[in-house]
């Protein structure tokens, strides 16, 4: 007889299953609401995002720990870092659209709803 996964493996599949449920969702929403769940996705306070990123740094350590003891490559460890490193960067990136999206998302549905005007879908970034 097969032994069940551990509680943690099931956890991470249940959770890459509500993924998919959460992305066919947006794909699907109107667009007001479609804005409130990335807005939360994207919250750099405990949003999706955030968590993604501190999984992975998790992983890193412990990949770290890991491969000193020679059980993991040092490869494995130095690619979740990475992973994490370019994670927070993205975050980083997403931080400053936080707010627009938060605006836009508490906006009241009458709002949501008038036509905006047009934007220009290439903008030059000030850094």
């Amino acid at each position: 007889m097969s032994h069940p996964a551990p509680y943690p493996v099931r956890l991470a599949d249940e959770i890459a299953r509500q993924l998919g449920r959460l992305t066919d969702h947006v794909a699907q929403l109107p667009p007001h609401e479609a804005v409130q769940v990335i807005a939360h996705v994207l919250d750099p306070d405990g949003g999706l995002l955030d968590r993604v990123t501190g999984l992975m740094s998790v992983s890193s350590t412990f990949a770290k720990t890991q491969a000193e003891r020679g059980v993991l490559p040092a490869e494995v460890w130095l690619a979740l870092g990475r992973a994490t490193n370019e994670l927070d960067a993205i975050g980083g990136d997403l931080d400053e659209h936080c707010e627009p999206l938060h605006h836009i998302s508490n906006r009241p549905a009458a709002q949501a709803t008038k036509p905006p005007s047009p934007a220009p879908l290439v903008i030059r970034r000030h850094r």
